[in-house]
């Protein structure tokens, strides 16, 4: 299935029923006079997170959402029937943002979270409500309230404990088939990756720990204004507590590749820089111990940080790594 993070629907709730004017006319019963009834009230639109989806697509092509309208009242004071409300399921992370995708209506960020986003209208009342000691056959009804109807974006934001993140080819996509049952493509070219893989890190086998990573697809030089694949999927690691910062060695030039991720990470925004990095500097295994040793320097040097070295392919560093990123994202 097509992994699809974003999409525009419009949503209507329903219209009131109107109100019936009637007026009962039974052969050998007194005192006829009105019975018309109440229109039903309109259905409501409800938004449901479920955790066994992942993707808006369902969204893509089904982008008019309406509940159903509330039927009109009828004679014999019957109330009309209500209008279905439409349940619009999505993954566990969606936000419900509003026209100008940037105010936040609705954030769905636990499983099985229902709210009522839009009410349908109410009914009209029937010619019986109005009827009184001085008007004792009112020919007067009232149409039903209109629904709302408005148009929002999803934003599903990828619920994860960590997030990989780094150039295209750091190893982000090893590092978690290394580590998670996740098969992600692998292959030597940049942009292998095309959208966030989830994975599961268990530690200590059954009934350890454990914890959600993202995989992130790479950033690069300009990202923040849409070169490459643009930040679009930085917001998958919104919601992560650590950030493992993934640096190919094998590049002349890691110092810059790390401050080319910084300064995507600065310009971005929402906190993203300022949350917990944990530095490792990846495919150690082709280099020597000296130039390892260089290397890690140079990035200890820019970054005032910790820099572990590690190789996701021969599986070397990793364990410390994900026991570090444990401790900083579940305790």
């Amino acid at each position: 299935m097509k992994f699809l993070d974003l999409a525009k629907i419009i949503v209507t709730s329903g219209n009131g029923g109107p109100g019936c004017v009637s007026f009962r006319r039974e052969k050998y019963i007194e005192h006829g006079g009105p019975d018309g009834g109440n229109g039903g009230k309109g259905g409501d639109v409800i938004f449901e997170s479920a955790t066994n989806l992942n993707t808006l697509i369902d969204y893509r092509f089904q982008q008019h959402q309406m509940a159903g309208n509330g039927r009109g009242g009828a004679g014999r004071n019957r109330t009309g029937h209500d209008g279905k409300d439409i349940v619009l399921r999505v993954p566990v992370g969606t936000e419900v943002l509003a026209e100008d995708k940037e105010t936040v209506l609705l954030d769905l960020s636990k499983d099985g979270q229902r709210v009522i986003f839009m009410k349908g209208g109410d009914g009209g009342f029937g010619n019986a409500h109005y009827k009184s000691a001085t008007n004792q056959a009112p020919r007067r009804f009232a149409p039903g309230w209109p629904g709302q109807e408005r148009e929002i974006w999803l934003r599903l934001k990828l619920i994860a404990d960590a997030g990989l993140i780094g150039m295209p080819n750091a190893g982000k996509s090893t590092f978690l088939a290394a580590c998670t049952a996740a098969k992600p493509k692998i292959a030597d070219y940049p942009f292998t990756t095309l959208s966030p893989n989830l994975g599961v890190v268990q530690l200590g086998g059954r009934g350890g720990r454990s914890f959600v990573l993202a995989d992130i697809p790479g950033l690069i030089e300009g990202a923040h204004e849409g070169l490459g694949l643009g930040t679009r999927f930085l917001g998958h690691v919104e919601r992560t507590k650590v950030l493992l910062h993934l640096v190919d060695a094998t590049e002349e030039d890691v110092v810059q590749n790390y401050k080319t991720i910084r300064t995507e990470l600065k310009a971005y925004g929402a906190g993203l820089s300022r949350k917990a990095e944990i530095i490792a500097l990846n495919k150690c295994d082709a280099l020597t111990d000296a130039e390892v040793k260089r290397k890690v320097a140079a990035l200890k040097k820019i970054s005032r940080k910790e820099v572990y070295a590690i190789s996701a392919v021969a599986h070397k560093g990793v364990d410390k790594i994900l026991q570090l990123i444990a401790k900083k994202a579940i305790g």
